[in-house]
């Protein structure tokens, strides 16, 4: 029995659920949402509960069962709430810059790297800070994995980019012998 499966999901006010051969989608006030699920595992809608059923008894189907139900409650939430991730950077002379649709870094290359920001995501830099937002947990993840990714934490003076609220473990340094 999953835990997370067997849970009901409740549908706001503001948002609309509806599944057609195995296409499920979730239209709210940030966006729109939509998957496609196995008929493994029976979704059902009933008003403003989503309850979910494995159809066949397997191993897979039990496995399913739960990743669908957190799926489902991810996509509920992201288009009433939405979802964001605090990226953090240190370093001198490292920083981020917004240019249209595209984040430019200075990370102490010797080229400035550019990525595009995705479709439904918004980026957001103050000092050191850069928060993206969206209504998909998954792009939104996502895309700021890919820019802490350009540049790891190191663990002796701490630079580069990480998560807000992330622990980096420090390393000591060199000793000198005296």
């Amino acid at each position: 029995m999953s835990r997370i499966g067997k849970q009901i999901i409740s549908v706001p006010d503001k948002v609309e659920v509806k599944l057609e051969s195995g296409q499920f989608t979730v239209k709210g006030p940030l966006g729109t949402l939509t998957r496609v699920f196995k008929p493994e595992i029976a979704i059902m809608i009933e008003g403003k509960e989503i309850t979910l059923k494995p159809t066949v008894e397997t191993v897979a189907s039990r496995a399913l069962w739960g990743t669908y139900g957190s799926h489902i409650q991810n996509m509920v939430e992201g288009v009433t709430k939405g979802f964001s991730k605090k990226l953090i950077i240190e370093g001198v002379g490292y920083k981020y810059n917004l240019a249209g649709d595209k984040v430019v870094l200075d990370l102490g290359l010797s080229h400035q790297v550019t990525i595009k920001i995705p479709e439904g995501l918004k980026v957001v830099i103050e000092k050191g800070n850069m928060t993206v937002s969206g209504y998909d947990k998954e792009v939104v993840g996502g895309f700021a994995a890919k820019i802490k990714s350009l540049k790891p934490v190191e663990p002796y003076k701490g630079k580069g980019i990480r998560y807000e609220g992330q622990l980096v473990l420090r390393k000591q340094g060199k000793k000198s012998s005296t």
